[in-house]
């Protein structure tokens, strides 16, 4: 069954937390804005925590930098390929930090720091054995980074 097919048989382990993956379009996370506090959530509550006022629904974005994360080698749940990760990452346009899943087959390159892009794909199954499509961050443009880490020497380093 090729991926398209996957996607399309799989259902979204909850719904309303994501968007944009639907249509081939990079995956976006929905969550919630209180106007009133200027305070951003993940997930959407139908209030604020803090104020009790309604919240909005929000476009969170699907880039962010990884904060923290671990690897859990033990057996895990729901089909997860084993092992797994899991981390916090700062999102780059609402500035929201979230706890999530880490792309499984890059648990080896995982750095803090390092660019995360959001991804949407068949990961584990939803309880019953049926596939779920799960959100999760992966490593972000390889090309870019690596860019930025090479050292194309004569340079001038001054304390700014």
């Amino acid at each position: 069954m090729s991926e398209t097919t996957e996607l399309k048989h799989a259902t979204l382990v909850t719904e309303g937390i994501v968007t944009g993956y639907e249509d081939g379009s990079r995956p976006r996370l929905v969550g919630g804005y209180c106007p009133d506090c200027a305070r951003w959530y993940f997930p959407c509550p139908s209030y604020c925590r803090s104020c009790l006022e309604p919240v909005q629904a929000a476009d969170l974005g699907g880039e962010g930098k990884l904060h923290a994360f671990t690897v859990i080698r033990m057996r895990p749940p729901l089909g997860l390929p084993q092992p797994y990760a899991v981390g916090y990452v700062d999102l780059k346009e609402s500035g929201l930090r979230v706890f999530c899943l880490l792309d499984p087959s890059a648990i080896d390159r995982y750095r803090l720091d390092m660019p995360l892009r959001l991804t949407v794909s068949v990961l584990g199954h939803d309880g019953s054995g049926q596939p779920c499509l799960r959100p999760y961050f992966s490593p972000g443009d390889h090309h870019e980074d690596a860019e930025k880490e090479t050292d194309t020497g004569g340079g001038e380093v001054r304390d700014e």
